[in-house]
């Protein structure tokens, strides 16, 4: 399954209602309501049928008030920065134009584009991206079709300039950005098959990394990159004491795993903790609060990884005064390398922890 709305802790009243939706995967099931019927009824007649929070995205109206978007762009919160103009990419996956990650996809071209940044968004389900990593990625023969390494065989392919038309429209959409947002709805807690098969394919060995190029000293460490997505589970079940365990941990594969070990400076992600099973007022909050984000994006810190001369260039292991160094340290270093210790709280979520 995927992460869906899951009932937990902090649900108002017995559940009395059920009503289908479209949630966050973009599936429409029958689903228990998070809400009382009577509190459901009364927002619904007075809201008709489209919920507050797509009404006010769609009109440009802010959730919390009857500011246009004029408005609030020329507000003083919303007046441009004097920064030096940036290109981001990003890269998002979800079929619904009418949901929480569309809005939240909007809001950041919206207000980055006001800050005189140029925006492109490769949008995967709209482009019908293919998912699978297979030697049709490769134009031509491959070297050895017999014992096929989609590794090698795409390194190689890159090299000679052999790649697919749709890897290297993105290859050149990725060299060109200064900042990559991936927005996604979280499933099975990682990313959709989609924006995986976008990872798999477009960062390719040669072009992302090499066994020279990663980690700290990666290709892409001037660049900027971060996580932005919906969960189904609240907050809470996403901590140290939660069903779902500790969010620093389910990050740590994407967020080092991938975005660090093609160099990228990992900026905190954004999380939009289960929208699907919020009020309509609290999901415009939670985009109001990314709006304000977006604000000063491009100036944040990024999160805090081991710099790879750390380690030894023969198994890769920590250095011997590395580790003496925090011996006596109460945290590990990170949530991968901690040195048996417990882990550095909110290290995958706050940058300077």
């Amino acid at each position: 399954m995927w992460d869906g709305c899951t009932r937990g802790p902090g649900f108002p009243g017995p559940v009395v209602w059920t009503w289908r939706c479209q949630i966050e995967t973009g599936s429409v099931l029958d689903m228990v309501s998070c809400f009382s019927f009577a509190g459901f009824l009364t927002r619904r007649l007075a809201a008709a049928v489209t919920p507050s929070w797509q009404r006010h995205h769609r009109s440009g109206t802010a959730a919390t008030g009857s500011q246009t978007n004029l408005d609030i762009l020329s507000s003083k919160s919303f007046q441009r920065r004097p920064t030096t103009a940036k290109k981001v990419l990003i890269v998002y996956a979800h079929q619904s134009s009418a949901s929480f990650s569309a809005a939240a996809k909007d809001a950041a071209v919206e207000v980055l584009t006001a800050q005189g940044c140029t925006v492109e968004v490769s949008d995967l389900y709209a482009m019908n991206f293919k998912a699978t990593a297979t030697a049709e990625d490769i134009k031509g023969d491959v070297k050895n079709a017999e014992n096929f390494s989609y590794l090698e065989e795409t390194r190689l392919a890159c090299e000679e300039g052999k790649l697919s038309d749709d890897i290297t429209k993105e290859q050149s959409k990725l060299t060109e950005a200064d900042l990559v947002i991936f927005q996604f709805p979280m499933y099975w807690f990682s990313v959709p098959a989609i924006m995986k098969g976008w990872i798999d394919r477009v960062l390719t060995s040669g072009f992302a990394f090499s066994k020279e190029k990663r980690y700290s000293q990666g290709v892409f460490k001037d660049k900027k990159a971060m996580l932005s997505f919906t969960t189904g589970s609240l907050e809470s079940m996403f901590s140290s004491t939660g069903i779902n365990g500790d969010m620093n941990v389910t990050l740590w594969p994407l967020q080092n795993g991938i975005l660090h070990y093609c160099g990228f400076q990992v900026v905190a992600p954004q999380v939009f903790w289960a929208p699907s099973c919020a009020t309509p007022e609290a999901c415009g909050c939670m985009l109001e609060g990314w709006r304000t984000r977006l604000q000063g994006l491009l100036e944040e810190k990024p999160l805090s990884f081991i710099p790879l001369d750390c380690f030894d260039d023969k198994a890769f292991q920590l250095k011997p005064e590395v580790h003496k160094e925090h011996d006596s340290k109460e945290f590990g270093l990170t949530v991968g390398i901690h040195l048996g210790k417990p882990l550095p709280p909110h290290s995958q979520m706050k940058a300077g922890c």
